[in-house]
């Protein structure tokens, strides 16, 4: 029946729930008009099923959001005429401070963090991440622009997160993590922490989430020597790609 319903919807033209799609400054061919190949061009053609005149949804990279017009297509691009007039939605309150998970499960996460409209994200190395993961072609500047790019496409958004990778856990707490939380709730989710976690908050917070083995107690005490409250989600172990959902949709 899912299947039926899906494959109906399709062939009806729908595209009131369609993602955005991204437009970069090299996609413009006059002030207005873009052309599309690859991946999107794909997308159009085989998800959308558009055709000559259809109006997509549109967005350029950092920009504007607006609609677009298909003007041409064939099997090499499509040209859309675009109007970009809108703003692109509110970012979350929440940045989030990551200790490096498994890089297969990496980009997912990467993903999901971009589409809920987090735009400060820091990756960090925590004593049970293992150096290797930092040594993933995950972390490549261009698979992390990919990565992100998908994540806006999903969640209707333009602007990219700023992400940084901070590979010596001491000197990234000592030295810059005071101005990072400052005027924030500075929270460290963690399985024993001092309180329950707060739910829906309208201030600004800093959220650090430790590896799937834990942070260790020196790592504990000293986040919290620079402001952070440790705070737990109950008495289940949850996987970081389970928690970061869940507690960012709880304190929003």
């Amino acid at each position: 029946l899912i299947k039926r319903i899906f494959s109906y919807d399709i062939m009806r033209g729908r595209n009131d729930n369609m993602n955005l799609i991204i437009l970069e400054q090299e996609d413009f061919i006059d002030q207005e008009t873009v052309r599309l190949k690859g991946r999107r061009l794909t997308h159009v053609t085989d998800v959308h099923r558009a055709k000559v005149g259809d109006v997509l949804r549109v967005g350029k990279l950092n920009g504007k959001v607006g609609q677009g017009t298909i003007l041409d297509m064939n099997n090499d691009f499509i040209d859309l005429k675009t109007e970009l007039t809108e703003d692109p939605p509110d970012a979350s309150n929440i940045q989030v401070i990551l200790a490096m998970p498994r890089p297969k499960v990496f980009k997912r996460i990467l993903m999901d963090l971009t589409t809920m409209g987090v735009k400060n994200i820091y990756i960090i190395k925590t004593w049970r991440v293992e150096k290797s993961f930092f040594n993933s072609p995950n972390l490549s500047e261009k698979s992390l622009k990919e990565t992100m790019i998908l994540g806006l496409e999903q969640g209707k958004d333009t602007m990219l997160p700023r992400l940084e990778i901070k590979t010596l856990f001491r000197p990234f707490v000592e030295d810059e993590i005071p101005d990072i939380i400052s005027d924030t709730k500075a929270i460290v989710a963690h399985p024993t922490g001092d309180r329950e976690c707060l739910r829906n908050k309208d201030e600004k917070i800093t959220l650090l989430i430790g590896p799937e083995g834990g942070l260790i107690p020196f790592e504990i005490d000293i986040l919290k020597t620079q402001g952070f409250e440790a705070m737990t989600l109950g008495n289940r172990i949850l996987r970081v790609e389970t928690v970061l959902p869940y507690i960012i949709g709880r304190l929003s």
